[in-house]
């Protein structure tokens, strides 16, 4: 709250210096003066990792040393059918960067667009510039829902309330008069004013937030994580296992140097997952592409991830199941209040607010001002109080207080006008309380004694596609939760019109607790009277019963909330302070895009647990396999160009398309464990079969050629078992997956039939037992895979 009038030096009756007018900020020459000292916030405000660093974080990793070595051994000592992993990963790795470049590209427009542009004075005129253009002294204009982008001192303060929350964890907003310090990473919760920029560039706290804010960080997530995790130890069981089977091929020497070291390579290119790596950085980035088409910025990749795991949406209503804007549809008055005199009021109140909210808008827009009435004090208007006020020097030397906002705070109980009030409610209008006040606007209790004037009736403009929205996390198993600062009846019916059911409930009547809250909460579907504290604590409460949260805002009040819960989704139209705290900007304001972010986060971590099994039987077999061979002290049975076939067909190539295809499964927790318990079973029972095949042929064949024949009957086993694990992971089967599984297997019998791909990929079945027994025991392990998965299922539940 503040005085405002700047047409005199001194008040007569209380002598007090009245602010002066306002400064005109800096010249054009002081500006560039200040620029040419470097003076610029020109920290750089990256959206995505530069090229380098996508170029480095995909080729510069431990398995593809690892490989890259292999691949130049065989380079030297074997065919070039047996160099194709090495080409192959070139590829992968090509594709991959390929793919986050195209995913940066679309994130840095993005950023762009909804890139926070604050309003600077110079020379006395009013712009709007980009954050990296302010430079020291500036003076620059702040008002509700703006984040303060370099620290500075207050100038001019106009019941100006900053959140400092962000920075020290204090939730009370703090007055600021000028002179007062003013923080970078802060935000204005009511009022405005100017403040003159003290510290710019690196020097300003909001340096580091501003560049984290909007960062394309590969930050914390279970699926990265989880990944880490298994590479880790397949580490462990890749390095004593290779180096067995490294002294195991050199000391079993019976075909030439040249063939154990091929063989010994095979043995260790196929313990490397790589392409699941891979895969998880071009899925990850497909969807950052494709919701960027629909206006969707996602400033935190995981955040795609994460929205895929959430099974409860808290959405505030304002701007988010409604539009902003409303429209004033009726004025009644109350006490006998001439209604012409009510409009002049109301007039006045609206020309007082410089940064009016989208509630004192539609009375601008529905009552002209009241030109010979004067402010002398305002009281912008707060979530927390949920009232503004003014006080006025009308036209014929009177002085008047007023106030607006919210009937039940402003209203006593039993108030009459408080059953009209609800009545109207309950029709989903929303209704503003004018009242007079009988206390200065500066005192603790401004609101005691108001007498009211007139009820203020607004109608709220419905999305047009909340309902379907809504309709839509229904029936993914998403739970709604509407929860706003606005009366709980009025919310309670506009959840209505949008087909939402369940318990209304107001939140002053909220128990405190956060197992008793959780438990409100489990029960109520819509909320009224939030306080911007109180929606944060309700987060907390409902991650606490042990929900993943997403919350959905566009105003200043929605800020500690969007902070705290797991993932925040601020409209690109709402405060620059929402825009800086959430994962996920809905840059076209529409909240029907939120189930393509869903659907997009469930198809990327869906699709990715599905591939991983795929990917790590293959790990388990080929250890598994390694060990047997150093066991047993026989030949490796598999030169590198058996697996790099086997790989492609079974493993490379189905996985690309079958973590791109849709997928509605919500993501659930655990990731390790729910791969692992299938591949390693798939693993051991295609190893130990694989093994088996390898042993039996090994005793038929004898004399020339008998190792080919014996690799081919082994190639034949692993290809088909392989080949099963594809038909349990690709199912529910549609067209398209039966076709590619199909294709695969195609493939593969084009190699047995044309002869130079037989020369080629040195496979050629010999006689009709051995390939015969190698389908009979595939049969056999795939029937156990069958039998052994659903044990699992039943014993190890996800």
């Amino acid at each position: 709250m503040t005085h405002i009038d700047a047409g005199a030096e001194l008040d007569p009756v209380h002598p007090v210096p009245l602010p002066s007018p306002p400064t005109t900020g800096l010249s054009a020459a002081q500006v560039a003066e200040r620029i040419a000292r470097g003076q610029v916030n020109d920290v750089p405000v990256r959206s995505s990792r530069s090229l380098g660093e996508i170029v480095r974080a995909n080729v510069f990793t431990r398995f593809n040393a690892i490989i890259g070595v292999l691949w130049l051994i065989m380079l030297f000592v074997a065919p070039f059918q047996d160099s194709l992993f090495g080409y192959v990963i070139i590829a992968n790795t090509g594709i991959g960067i390929i793919q986050e470049w195209r995913a940066k590209q679309t994130l840095d427009s993005l950023a762009l667009i909804g890139e926070a542009r604050p309003t600077v004075r110079r020379q006395g005129t009013a712009v709007e510039i980009g954050t990296s253009e302010i430079v020291l002294d500036d003076l620059i204009e702040i008002g509700p829902g703006d984040k303060v982008v370099v620290d500075g001192v207050c100038a001019e303060a106009d019941g100006l309330e900053i959140d400092e929350s962000l920075l020290t964890g204090e939730a009370d907003p703090v007055v600021k008069r000028p002179g007062d310090e003013v923080m970078s990473g802060s935000f204005v919760v009511a009022g405005g004013g100017a403040f003159k920029a003290t510290k710019v560039g690196r020097e300003a706290y909001a340096a580091q937030l501003a560049e984290e804010a909007s960062r394309f960080t590969l930050v914390h997530s279970e699926l990265r994580s989880g990944i880490s995790t298994i590479l880790k130890y397949v580490t462990w069981m890749m390095v004593p296992t290779a180096i067995g089977l490294i002294i195991s091929q050199l000391v079993v020497k019976q075909h030439g140097f040249k063939d154990s070291v091929a063989r010994t390579a095979g043995g260790i290119v196929p313990m490397v997952p790589e392409g699941l790596v891979l895969l998880t950085s071009v899925a990850f980035a497909i969807g950052v592409i494709r919701l960027g088409r629909k206006q969707c910025l996602v400033q935190e990749l995981p955040a795609i991830e994460g929205l895929a795991r959430v099974d409860t949406v808290c959405l505030d209503k304002t701007g988010t199941l409604t539009e902003g804007g409303m429209d004033v549809t009726e004025l009644r008055t109350l006490d006998g209040h001439d209604e012409a005199y009510v409009r002049k009021v109301l007039g006045a109140l609206g020309e007082s607010d410089p940064r009016p909210n989208a509630s004192l808008q539609a009375v601008i827009d529905a009552y002209p001002d009241a030109e010979e009435w004067r402010c002398t004090e305002s009281l912008p208007f707060s979530s927390t109080r949920k009232y503004s006020g003014a006080s006025f020097s009308e036209g014929d030397g009177e002085s008047s207080t007023w106030l607006l906002g919210a009937p039940d705070v402003l209203l006593t109980d039993g108030d009459p006008a408080l059953a009209e009030t609800v009545r109207l409610n309950e029709e989903g209008l929303r209704v503003l309380l004018l009242a007079r006040a009988e206390r200065d606007l500066d005192g603790p209790d401004v609101a005691k004694g108001a007498r009211p004037a007139a009820l203020v009736v607004l109608e709220q403009r419905l999305r047009p596609d909340a309902a379907d929205t809504l309709r839509y996390f229904a029936e993914q198993d998403v739970h709604a939760k509407v929860i706003s600062g606005d009366n709980a009846v009025s919310v309670g019916a506009v959840a209505g019109k949008l087909g939402l059911t369940g318990t209304t409930l107001d939140a002053r009547r909220l128990p405190t607790g956060k197992e008793d809250m959780a438990r409100a909460l489990d029960e109520g579907t819509v909320f009224g009277r939030v306080t911007p504290q109180q929606k944060r604590d309700m987060v907390g409460a409902l991650q606490h019963r042990g929900h993943t949260v997403a919350m959905t805002g566009d105003g200043v009040n929605d800020v500690l909330a969007l902070k705290d819960a797991d993932i925040g989704v601020a409209m690109g139209s709402g405060s620059e302070a929402t825009r800086a705290v959430a994962q996920i900007v809905l840059l076209n304001n529409s909240f029907a895009t939120l189930p393509s972010v869903v659907a997009e986060g469930r198809r990327v971590i869906g699709n990715i647990t599905r591939v991983a099994t795929l990917f790590l039987v293959k790990t388990v077999y080929s250890v598994l396999l390694a060990v047997l061979v150093v066991c047993w002290r026989v030949e490796y049975p598999f030169l590198p160009r058996h697996l790099t076939l086997l790989s492609t067909l079974t493993i490379g190539v189905p996985a690309f398309f079958l973590a791109l295809a849709p997928n509605k499964e919500r993501a659930r927790p655990h990731f390790v464990r729910r791969v692992m318990r299938y591949s390693i079973p798939g693993g051991v029972v295609a190893g130990v079969a694989t093994f088996a095949m390898y042993l039996i042929a090994r005793h038929h064949y004898t004399g020339t050629g008998a190792l080919d024949a014996e690799t081919s009957a082994a190639t034949l086993t692993l290809f088909l078992i392989s080949m099963w694990v594809l038909v349990i992971i690709a199912r529910p089967y549609t067209w398209w997956r039966i076709a590619l599984v199909a294709s695969m297997g195609a493939a593969f019998l084009l190699v047995l039939v044309v002869p130079w791909l037989q020369h080629f990929f040195a496979l050629k079945l010999v006689g009709m037992e051995m390939p015969w027994g190698a389908v009979g025991i595939a049969a056999v392990a795939a029937v156990t895979l069958e039998l052994l998965w659903k044990w699992v299922d039943r014993r190890f539940p996800a």
